[in-house]
């Protein structure tokens, strides 16, 4: 449902970007390459009346995943973005898209300036950002992203380890020569658990016999099989599949999100705030598939404890009826930057109920994994 009670209005009297680097627990891996390092900018908004909000731009050190990437981000955020927000003077935040409108995409850098700008008016309120969105759960189910393993074997003994966790949906990573075998492993190993695939656009249309072996294997969904520009290809190739096809990375806005129902390209979406410009924008694509019946969930990029605690409360929205991305902080990083980190409680993680994202950061770990940092005064 729409956002009903706007923010208070906020002036930016500092913006302040951090670039951090934080160790993975273990190496993520996927059709685009491995991560044992998460590099990610975090934003910091203070207000005229001196509170601090939170967000961050979840773009990764390299354009592999997304044409944005780590200084293309910090560039267009420092010399761009962050001045226009300045320049408004006074505004509620949900004026923050129209605000960065001129500039052309971009995504994941306004995303991030209006988590931050949200969160501080939020914070002076003393509302949470789980109730400024409409969330209805105060706990929300949670799945897992496995990384592609060494082998098949391997595969199915790190999937074990995270049932044995509690996590209640397991996605496993796929790609050409790492898919069939991969995925029939999984779903020997264990028949009943709720199993998806994503395929982070490693597939063209010429390979739909070979993900059309994957429909015997009860998936629940085979996420961004082909690129993310492939719409007219991802409606040919749900027309040859059983599995239902979820986009991803096709799925960057509310048009974006109507034209590709419109044709048949995909009967689950998969909603990022990073990729589709800000929370505001998802609660719009929410709505629209809410309304067309379509189910969503909610994934994930890796994010610190400040981007999950604001995807928590984005999953917990009616609309989310599919167990999202939103795992527990332990699942990638042996320290967070918040905290109170998110746990695992019986399948699920807690939606935070405190001010803003109702996470208090950690100012000891924030300055332990800052390699660079610029602010940005009116």
């Amino acid at each position: 449902m729409p956002i009903v009670t706007p923010a208070a209005a906020v002036t930016l009297d500092e913006i302040e970007m951090r670039v951090l680097q934080i160790p993975l627990v273990s190496p993520f891996t996927t059709s685009f390459g491995t991560e044992t390092v998460r590099e990610v900018i975090i934003v910091r908004a203070r207000t005229s009346d001196g509170v601090d909000g939170w967000g961050e731009i979840v773009t990764q050190n390299a354009p592999l995943y997304s044409s944005e990437y780590t200084q293309g981000a910090w560039d267009v955020a420092t010399r761009w973005l962050g001045p226009a927000l300045q320049q408004r003077g006074t505004f509620p935040p949900e004026e923050i898209p129209e605000i960065l409108e001129p500039f052309v995409g971009h995504r994941m850098a306004k995303a991030g300036l209006e988590l931050a700008a949200l969160d501080a008016a939020l914070r002076t309120e003393g509302r949470s950002f789980a109730s400024y969105l409409g969330a209805e759960r105060v706990m929300i189910p949670s799945g897992v992203s496995v990384g592609i393993q060494s082998d098949p074997a391997a595969l199915v003994e790190t999937v074990r380890g995270y049932l044995d966790e509690g996590y209640v949906r397991i996605k496993i990573k796929i790609r050409p020569g790492r898919d069939i075998d991969d995925t029939a492993a999984v779903r020997a190993a264990f028949p009943d658990i709720p199993l998806q695939v994503d395929a982070n656009s490693a597939y063209t249309l010429a390979d739909a016999d070979t993900l059309a072996q994957l429909d015997r294997f009860g998936l629940l969904l085979i996420e961004q099989p082909l690129q993310e520009d492939d719409i007219v290809d991802h409606a040919a190739l749900a027309q040859s599949l059983k599995t239902p096809i979820c986009l991803d990375e096709s799925i960057t806005s509310v048009k974006a999100a109507r034209d590709a129902l419109a044709l048949g390209s995909t009967t689950v979406i998969n909603v990022k705030a990073g990729r589709v410009g800000g929370y505001l924008e998802a609660v719009r694509i929410a709505d629209l598939c809410e309304g067309a019946g379509i189910p969503v969930w909610c994934g994930g990029m890796l994010e610190t404890g400040i981007g999950r605690a604001a995807n928590a409360a984005l999953a917990a929205l009616p609309a989310f009826t599919l167990p999202g991305d939103v795992s527990a902080s332990a699942r990638f990083y042996e320290r967070d930057i918040v905290t109170e980190p998110a746990v695992l409680e019986d399948g699920h993680v807690r939606v935070p109920t405190g001010p803003g994202l109702g996470v208090e950061i950690d100012a000891d770990a924030l300055d332990a994994f800052t390699v660079a940092r610029e602010a940005l005064r009116r």
